[in-house]
């Protein structure tokens, strides 16, 4: 069909052209909708109230749990404190009560755990849904000149990453395809890969980061490293070195992905902050002190947006799609 589109986030293209003209604009809106920005910030008079909203579409499990962290990893990028969440929840028409029960009992642990509350929200079985999502909108508060956006890195800034490539991507990948891995990983492995799920809250590096002179933060999502580090490029109006070969990837995303034919750099990343600074050694000291690993991967600049690979240089551009989609739509269909 002409015109259709394919799963996965909407590209730059696409989010300028068909949904970023039709906004509107506020005064009281001090940061707007664009490209890279991972949350709106609201005018709220001496303090700001920062908000996002995300939704749950390409895992099966662990919804309530994937929800809650992904939505407060967003304002976490802003170094905001999280004050609540608004949870909506689509069932499809197969929804167990028990399935329900699971996906906020594991909303509910997760909030607990960042201290927050779910304030509230919709819920209803949606026709036409083959699985259930979950959409949750987090809402946060911080002082007026005390918040970071995407928007704001600078060339000569430093681009560090938490943790690693593909934290969300290989937690997915291993509960959601464990059959099919199963005959290429070792079971311990992908043992240890599904608990990369209680790995994907980047909360606390967020406030270390932006109290150690942070100039941009990026929660690396939906197009993984390669689409976090240009996206974060765009939303700050600069180029960007990446050096792919820096970027730490734990050996459980590399062996899931060496099975599946996946570059774990364009896999979901939930659980990676991206931090652009001026003084890597501060932040990098600060988060250690706090058991973070991290990693320096890159550096904003005022041209171009390229890669270095394995010695080659290539652009930088956003991917098409995530490599989650690109493997879970190749799965055979029962029957």
């Amino acid at each position: 069909m002409l015109g259709a589109m394919r799963a996965g986030k909407l590209s730059p293209r696409l989010l300028r052209e068909r949904v970023f003209p039709y906004l509107g604009r506020r005064a009281d809106v001090l940061v707007h909708a664009r490209v890279g920005e991972d949350c709106a910030v609201l005018d709220f008079g001496p303090s700001v109230c920062v908000v996002t909203c995300d939704p749950i579409t390409g895992a099966a499990e662990h919804l309530g749990h994937l929800a809650v962290h992904v939505a407060c990893n967003d304002l976490a990028t802003t170094g905001a404190e999280v004050v609540g969440l608004l949870l909506t929840l689509l069932l499809a028409e197969a929804t167990a009560e028990a399935d329900l029960d699971r996906i906020m009992r594991e909303a509910g642990e997760a909030a607990q755990a960042v201290g927050i509350e779910i304030v509230g929200g919709h819920t209803e079985v949606t026709p036409g849904l083959d699985r259930s999502l979950v959409v949750m909108t987090a809402i946060g508060r911080a002082p007026r000149d005390g918040f970071v956006s995407a928007g704001g890195g600078r060339p000569g800034d430093a681009l560090v990453l938490t943790k690693g490539a593909g934290i969300e991507g290989t937690a997915i990948l291993a509960l959601d395809l464990a059959d099919r891995l199963s005959r290429q990983v070792d079971t311990a492995v992908l043992a240890r890969a599904r608990a990369f799920i209680h790995r994907i809250s980047v909360v606390l590096e967020g406030r270390i980061a932006a109290g150690r002179g942070a100039t941009a933060m990026h929660d690396v999502t939906e197009g993984g490293i390669l689409t976090g580090v240009w996206e974060l490029a765009e939303a700050s109006g600069c180029g960007v070195h990446l050096d792919a070969d820096a970027v730490p990837v734990a050996p459980e995303t590399r062996a899931i992905c060496d099975a599946l034919g996946v570059d774990p750099l364009g896999l979901v990343s939930s659980g990676a902050m991206l931090i652009a600074t001026p003084d890597p050694a501060a932040a990098q000291a600060a988060l250690a002190d706090a058991g973070i690993s991290s990693a320096v991967i890159g550096m904003l600049t005022d041209s171009d947006r390229v890669v270095r690979r394995g010695g080659a240089e290539s652009p930088l551009v956003p991917l098409d799609r995530d490599e989650l989609w690109r493997v879970l739509e190749s799965q055979p269909t029962a029957g």
